[in-house]
C-alpha cells in the first residue's frame, strides 16, 4: 500500500519564535551611529555654550596619590588612543589577504595620500599670500598642513562600507598610513614649513619633531597596533566581550574628544566673534578638502580603477585624521587656539564630501551594471 506523503511548507521566519532582543546598550550605540552627524552637531553646540568642562579636560592632570604614585594624564591623548585602539580592534584581518594579490589600489592610495599635500597646500599658500593678512595666512596654512599630514581617518572604512566600496583596500590604507606616520608625518611637515612665516615655521618644525619622535608612535601607531594584537591573540569569547565594551566607549570617546577640541576655540571665538576669521577658516578648509577629493577621484579615473577601488582611493586622499591633528595642535601650539577653527571645519566638510563620493560611485556602479561589460 502506497501512502503519499504531503510536503508541508516551512513556516515563515516570523513564525519561528520571537527574536532575541539586543541589549539596550547595543540599541543605543546603533542609534547613535545612525544619528552620528546630529550628535556631532550637538557636541559643537555644547562646546560653544558650555566650554568650561572642555577647557578643564584640555589641561594636563596628575593621577594617583600625591607623594606616592603620580602619573601625568592628558585627556585628549587618552581619548585619541581609545578611538584608535577600537579601530584596530575592528579590523577584519582576513580580508587584508586580498591586497597581496591586488595591491594596485593600496599602493596608489598610499602614494596619493602622501603626495597630495605637496601639490595642494603650496597652491593654497600662494593664494593666501595675496590677501591682506599680516602673516600671509600662515596660521591657516599651518592648520591645513597639520591636517593633511595625518594618516587616513579610520572613518574612511565606515564610508567605504556604506558605499559598497573596496573594504579591504580602505582598511589597508588606514593601517598602512598609520604605520608609516612616524616617517611620513615629520617629512611632510619639514617639506611644507618653508611656506610659513618665520614664527609659524619654527613652531611647526618643533611640532614635526614631536610628531615623528613621540606623537605618531605613542598616540597613533601603538594604540592601533594594540587593537590589532588583541584581535589576533584573544579567544573569541574574550574578543567579543572586549568589542562590546571598547566600541561603544570609543564612539562616546570620539564625541568627547570633539567636544574637548571644539571647546578650545568655539567658546573664546563666540566671546569675541571674528567673522573674517570664520570666513577664512571655512574657505581654506573647503578649498583644501575639495581639492583633495577631486585629486583622488581624478587619479582613480586616470588609472581606470573599478568603482569599488576608486571610492576607497578617493576617500583615502580626502579623509585625514582631524582628531589627531587637533590633539597635536593642542599639545604643541596651546597658545594658538584659533588655528583649531579650520581643523574643526575640515572635520565636518570631509564627512559631507565622503557622503557625496560614496553616493556618486554607487550610482556609477549601478549604471555600469545596467549597461553591461560589453558596452
Amino acid at each position: 500500500m502506497h501512502v503519499q506523503q504531503q510536503n508541508h511548507p516551512a513556516p515563515p521566519p516570523h513564525c519561528a519564535g520571537p527574536r532575541p532582543k539586543r541589549p539596550a546598550a547595543h540599541r543605543a550605540v546603533a542609534l547613535l551611529r545612525r544619528r552620528l552627524g546630529r550628535a556631532v552637531t550637538v557636541t559643537y553646540v555644547a562646546a560653544a555654550a558650555l566650554p568650561s568642562p572642555g577647557l578643564w579636560l584640555r589641561r594636563p592632570h596628575v593621577l594617583g596619590v600625591a607623594g606616592l604614585v603620580e602619573l601625568p594624564f592628558k585627556a585628549p591623548q587618552f581619548l585619541l588612543a581609545l578611538v584608535l585602539f577600537s579601530a584596530g580592534l575592528q579590523v577584519p584581518l582576513g580580508e587584508l589577504r586580498r591586497l597581496v594579490r591586488r595591491p594596485a589600489a593600496l599602493v596608489t592610495g598610499l602614494a596619493l595620500h602622501v603626495l597630495a599635500p605637496l601639490l595642494i597646500v603650496p597652491a593654497v599658500a600662494l593664494a593666501l599670500r595675496q590677501t591682506s593678512d599680516s602673516d600671509g595666512g600662515s596660521g591657516m596654512v599651518a592648520a591645513m598642513i597639520l591636517i593633511v599630514a595625518m594618516p587616513v581617518a579610520a572613518g574612511a572604512t565606515v564610508w567605504t562600507a556604506k558605499g559598497d566600496g573596496d573594504q579591504p583596500t580602505a582598511v589597508g590604507l588606514v593601517l598602512a598610513s598609520t604605520l608609516a606616520s612616524p616617517l611620513t608625518l615629520p617629512l611632510t611637515l619639514a617639506a611644507l614649513c618653508p611656506l610659513l612665516s618665520a614664527d609659524y615655521a619654527g613652531r611647526l618644525a618643533t611640532a614635526g619633531q614631536a610628531a615623528g619622535h613621540a606623537f605618531a608612535l605613542t598616540s597613533v601607531v601603538l594604540p592601533c597596533g594594540a587593537g590589532l594584537l588583541s584581535r589576533l591573540v584573544l579567544p573569541r569569547r574574550a574578543l567579543h566581550g572586549l568589542l562590546s565594551t571598547a566600541v561603544p566607549a570609543a564612539l562616546l570617546g570620539s564625541l568627547l574628544l570633539t567636544y574637548v577640541n571644539a571647546s578650545g576655540v568655539l567658546g573664546p571665538f563666540l566671546a569675541r566673534p571674528r567673522p573674517v576669521l570664520l570666513a577664512a577658516a571655512l574657505t581654506v578648509a573647503a578649498t583644501v578638502c575639495g581639492l583633495s577629493f577631486v585629486l583622488g577621484g581624478l587619479t582613480a579615473r586616470a588609472l581606470r580603477l573599478d568603482a569599488h577601488a576608486g571610492a576607497s582611493v578617493t576617500l583615502a586622499c580626502g579623509m585625514n585624521n582631524s582628531s589627531a591633528s587637533a590633539v597635536l595642535i593642542t599639545t604643541t601650539l596651546p597658545d594658538r587656539p584659533h588655528i583649531l577653527l579650520p581643523v574643526l571645519a575640515y572635520g565636518l566638510l570631509q564627512k559631507v564630501a565622503a557622503g557625496r563620493v560614496v553616493r556618486g560611485y554607487g550610482r556609477g556602479n549601478v549604471a555600469s551594471e545596467r549597461i553591461g561589460p560589453g558596452s
